[in-house]
C-alpha cells in the first residue's frame, strides 16, 4: 500500500452514486474584457514544506525522495504519520511561470468596467478589487521594471483579512473598513501565533513596514486602515529595492518583506495563482470548482496523515485523496475515496493536454495502480498533501520522469 492511500471499503469497489461529471454552474457574465488580461511571462518560487526531522529518518527519506520525482509518495514502510507539523522552507527548484493580469492603464469606462468583472467572478469586494488595481497601474508608472500584478496584491488581502471583510466588517465607499481592523491572530497547524506583532489594516501591514513604505494614494494623510493607501503601501515594499517581480526568488523576497512566514507565503502564491489563472480566461469560473479549490488553500500547512480526512472529520490532517474528497465534498461534489478510484471514475484529460483550474491530477500506472492525486489551480502547480512527514503545499505538478498519468474534472 502507498502513502498517498488508505485501504477503506472504498478503496475495492467504486461507491455508488458518484457521478463521473457535473454539470458546470457559472456566476453571471458582466461585461466581456477579456482583451484586457493579458500574460506576462516570469517565474515564481514555490514554497516546500520540508521533511519532518523528528521522523524515521530511512523512512522519511524514502518518502521525501517519491514526493520529490513529481509528487509521487514512495512505499511508507511502516512509518507511522508524523506528530509534529512540518515547517515549510523555500524551494527554489520548483520555480515556473508566474500568471500576471494586466490593468487596463487608463481610468474610465473601460477601467471601471475591468473591475467590476474581475471582482465578481472572484468574490472580491469591489471597492478593495479598485485599489488592488489602481495601486498596480500606480506602480507600473512609477517603477515599470518592477512588473507589480495585482494579483500579488489581491493575493496578499484574501489572506490577511479577506479584502477587509474579517469580523463581519465591510470597506466602505471611501476605503475604510466598518469598524478599524487590529492584529488578526493567524496561527500555523503547530499553535505557533505567526501573526506579525502590530499589523493593522486590511492588509496587515506591521509597524515597521509601513514606517518604511506608507504612502498616501490620496494626498492626504496615509492611513493604515484605507485600503488604498495599504494597497500602494504594500505594492512599494514588493518593489522596493528595484526588485523585478517577475523574477522568482525576488518575488519571494518581496512578499517576505511584508511577512515570512511560510505558511503566509504558500496561501499567498496559491491564491495568487488561482486569481492570475481565473483573471486569463474569458469567462467566468466555475463557483464550484473555486469553493473545492478554496478549501484546499485554507488547509495549506495541515500534516500529512495516512488515511486521513481532515480536522472536520476528526482527524489531524489529509492523505492526497483525502483531501480532494474533502474539498469538492465542500462544493457538493462526491468523490471516490482513492486516488485509484478517482481515476478511474472522472473524464479523464490525457497527459499532453493542459489541466483547468480545479481539475485532479493523477500519478501512477492506470493498468496497476494510481497512487497520488493534486488539485490543479493553474501556472502548472497544484495543491496536495504529498506523503509522510510533509505538510498540504503548493508545488509544480509536473516534473522530470514522473509518472503523470492524466488529469480528471469533477465538474464538467
Amino acid at each position: 500500500m502507498t502513502s498517498g492511500e488508505t485501504e477503506t471499503a472504498s478503496s475495492t469497489a467504486p461507491a455508488s452514486g458518484s457521478p463521473a461529471s457535473l454539470g458546470r454552474r457559472r456566476f453571471a457574465t458582466l461585461l466581456a474584457l477579456a482583451t484586457a488580461v493579458v500574460l506576462a511571462a516570469g517565474v515564481i518560487t514555490a514554497v516546500q514544506l520540508s521533511p519532518d526531522p523528528s521522523a524515521d529518518t530511512g523512512a522519511a527519506a524514502a518518502a521525501a525522495d517519491g514526493a520529490a520525482a513529481g509528487g509521487q509518495p514512495a512505499e511508507s514502510g511502516g512509518m507511522s504519520p508524523s506528530r509534529r507539523t512540518p515547517q515549510p522552507e523555500p524551494a527554489p527548484e520548483d520555480a515556473t511561470s508566474r500568471p500576471a493580469q494586466r490593468v487596463p492603464q487608463e481610468q474610465g469606462a473601460r477601467f471601471e468596467a475591468w473591475v467590476d468583472e474581475v471582482a465578481g467572478w472572484l468574490d472580491i469586494p469591489r471597492r478593495a478589487m479598485h485599489a488592488y488595481a489602481t495601486a498596480t497601474v500606480r506602480l507600473e508608472q512609477e517603477q515599470p521594471g518592477c512588473n507589480l500584478s495585482w494579483v500579488t496584491l489581491a493575493g496578499i488581502g484574501r489572506t490577511t483579512s479577506d479584502h477587509g471583510r474579517e469580523g463581519d466588517r465591510q470597506l466602505t465607499r471611501d476605503g475604510r473598513p466598518t469598524s478599524p481592523i487590529g492584529t488578526i491572530e493567524l496561527r500555523n497547524f503547530a499553535g505557533d501565533v505567526i501573526s506579525r506583532a502590530g499589523a493593522e489594516g486590511p492588509l496587515q501591514l506591521s509597524p515597521a513596514a509601513w514606517q518604511r513604505w506608507a504612502a498616501t494614494a490620496s494626498g492626504d494623510a496615509p492611513n493604515i486602515q484605507d485600503i488604498d493607501d495599504a494597497a500602494l503601501t504594500a505594492g512599494r515594499a514588493l518593489c522596493d529595492g528595484g526588485r523585478d517581480l517577475d523574477q522568482g526568488q525576488q518575488w519571494l523576497a518581496g512578499v517576505s518583506a511584508l511577512h515570512d512566514e511560510p505558511l503566509f507565503l504558500h496561501r499567498v502564491l496559491a491564491t495568487a495563482n488561482v486569481y492570475g489563472t481565473v483573471g486569463m480566461s474569458d469567462e467566468p469560473p466555475n463557483k464550484k470548482v473555486l469553493q473545492a479549490v478554496t478549501f484546499a488553500i485554507e488547509k495549506i500547512g495541515l500534516p500529512y496523515v495516512w488515511g486521513g480526512n481532515g480536522t472536520e472529520q476528526g482527524d489531524a490532517g489529509f492523505d492526497c485523496s483525502g483531501l480532494t474528497t474533502a474539498a469538492y465534498g465542500k462544493a457538493g461534489v462526491s468523490l471516490e475515496r482513492t486516488a485509484h478510484w478517482q481515476y478511474s471514475s472522472l473524464p479523464i484529460i490525457g497527459p499532453d493536454e493542459e489541466p483547468r483550474l480545479g481539475d485532479l491530477v493523477f500519478f501512477g500506472d492506470p493498468n496497476t495502480k494510481i497512487h497520488h492525486v493534486g488539485m490543479y489551480i493553474g501556472n502548472q502547480q497544484m495543491i496536495d498533501a504529498p506523503t509522510f512527514g510533509q505538510a498540504v503545499q503548493v508545488h509544480n505538478y509536473r516534473k522530470p520522469g514522473d509518472s503523470y498519468a492524466g488529469a480528471g474534472r469533477p465538474v464538467a
